[in-house]
């Protein structure tokens, strides 16, 4: 009979759905620009941020990965949105933060990183990050956005 019941739990956890999920930082500046890196893997401007570790809650992760990836320290502010990429069931948290401390600066992972104009922002980088940013400047949040890993649906 246990033999049995792990069988049926291993086939049920196989079907169950896969998802990864990220964090993201929308770093606002006093002045209004935007903090945004270049990408050392695939040369993508996009927010900073990654996968949130096990061990860690939401904004320690984004606090975490915009310091690893800019060398910027900030305070989480709010969730300003959520986003499914439906290609890949990876689920991204992104939140409004400002900065505290320390100067923005390229990394391993960050091969550029440069304070963007609202306007720059969908000039710079694709549809998909890009609203990421802009929606971190409304007050009509959080927003729950999907899209197929380059636009929205």
């Amino acid at each position: 009979m246990l033999l049995y019941m792990s069988n049926s739990a291993d086939a049920n956890r196989s079907t169950l759905p896969q998802h990864s999920v990220s964090v993201a930082g929308a770093v606002v500046r006093e002045d209004g620009r935007l903090l945004a890196i270049k990408r050392a893997d695939n040369g993508t401007w996009e927010p900073p941020g990654g996968v949130l570790e096990l061990d860690e809650t939401p904004e320690h992760g984004v606090q975490r990965e915009v310091w690893e990836e800019t060398g910027v320290k900030v305070e989480v502010e709010e969730l300003t949105g959520v986003y499914k990429n439906m290609t890949r069931g990876i689920i991204a948290l992104v939140f409004r933060c400002r900065p505290v401390s320390g100067e923005a600066h390229s990394t391993e992972e960050a091969i550029s990183v440069n304070w963007l104009t609202p306007e720059e922002v969908p000039e710079t980088m694709s549809e998909v990050y890009a609203v990421r940013l802009l929606d971190a400047l409304t007050d009509h949040g959080p927003h729950v956005r999907s899209h197929d890993g380059q636009n929205l649906i």
